[in-house]
């Protein structure tokens, strides 16, 4: 019996040609292969700057470093996201607060996050959750009343649009950072990128991707460089950036055939999920579905070769959180609602309608 996943890399015949030919050529990190795929992200997307780095983590680690989150400082993000969302805020030693999410999406609600705004909110970390993005303009606006830097969480959104405008287009944010996991819709195998319109930024994030090194002025024809922050090793290698290149090109149909997974699930299924808003044309990482029972259902599809993922624990309930933090379960009722019930299923591109259809009589056959 054929087993599916909820998700999985596409690689092709064309992207193993680009690598191998990296492999064979004189630079294999830190070079122009780098460079041509940074560049490649802003044509995409629309942003002045793009800095790419090792992962998704490093590139929400250097954009929280480059807004100078630190001790006594607060970002506000959502409970619905994997770690690094939050983990990148306590990094820099600030503190993380969680606004609920608005059910309809699992988005962070705009209105929740106007109601945590605090004297010490210096940030907010949006995520657009299954590649579906946030309402970025109400976010923009409390942002910009108050002061605040806006960093998007794009790691499920690249190729995703938001009022016609491209996530990581930064129209409403400081930052867009992305993640290239091989789960995501392109993969560098890992690797992450950071987008932004903003000199000063880019050159902070440059900064932080590489020792916290700078070369400019007379610096920048010489040997000389100089370290005026504390800053890592988050570099990318141009092998991992022919892979994203070569998969980049293909955005568009992966981004066509993630929708009509999607269209074929909602038609076939009728089973309660997230809802698209009218402001979005979502490039769709996940489909998430809710289920009764979760825990049981979740048993019965992986015997039946469905291996399923839940997306995701809130934050705010992991022990570290509550006991570094002091959250708890009940700050955010609608967010932990709807962890009880959620579940992802397969949302790939190589899934073929024949595919879907087994997936869809195995999942029935579960409820």
């Amino acid at each position: 019996m054929r087993t599916y996943s909820y998700g999985r890399q596409s690689i092709s015949e064309e992207d193993v040609i680009r690598v191998n030919e990296t492999l064979r050529g004189d630079f294999i990190t830190a070079g122009p292969g780098v460079r041509a795929f940074e560049q490649a992200i802003c044509d995409y997307t629309g942003a002045k700057y793009c800095v790419a780095v090792a992962n998704g983590t490093a590139a929400l680690h250097i954009a929280a470093l480059a807004t100078g989150l630190g001790p006594g400082d607060e970002a506000i993000t959502t409970p619905i996201t994997f770690l690094s969302s939050a983990n990148c805020v306590a990094f820099t030693g600030a503190r993380p607060v969680f606004a609920d999410i608005d059910p309809r999406t699992a988005n962070i609600d705009p209105d929740e996050i106007a109601r945590h705004v605090t004297p010490r909110t210096k940030a907010i970390i949006p995520v657009h959750f299954a590649g579906q993005s946030c309402d970025m303009a109400r976010i923009a606006e409390i942002a910009h009343a108050r002061g605040l830097r806006v960093i998007e969480d794009g790691a499920h959104a690249i190729g995703s649009d938001y009022l016609d405008t491209k996530v990581g287009g930064c129209r409403f944010s400081d930052m867009t950072i992305f993640s290239f996991h091989p789960v995501k819709t392109i993969t560098t195998g890992e690797g992450g990128a950071v987008t932004t319109n903003d000199p000063e930024l880019h050159a902070r994030l440059c900064a932080f991707r590489s020792h916290g090194t700078h070369k400019d002025g007379e610096m920048a024809d010489t040997w000389e460089y100089e370290m005026r922050e504390l800053g890592y090793n988050y570099r990318i290698t141009d092998f991992q950036c022919a892979l994203g290149l070569s998969q980049l090109r293909r955005i568009e149909a992966f981004k066509r055939r993630r929708r009509e997974i999607v269209a074929f699930y909602n038609e076939h299924l009728g089973l309660p999920h997230l809802e698209e808003m009218p402001f979005s044309n979502a490039c769709f990482h996940l489909y998430p579905i809710l289920v009764e029972n979760r825990r049981a259902f979740y048993f019965r599809a992986r015997e039946a070769g469905l291996s399923l993922q839940v997306h995701y624990i809130p934050v705010h309930t992991q022990p570290f959180y509550r006991e570094r933090f002091g959250t708890r379960v009940g700050d955010c009722p609608k967010a932990e609602a709807y962890y009880e019930r959620c579940i992802s299923l397969p949302l790939y591109p190589s899934l073929t309608d024949e595919d879907l259809a087994e997936i869809v009589r195995r999942v029935k056959g579960c409820l």
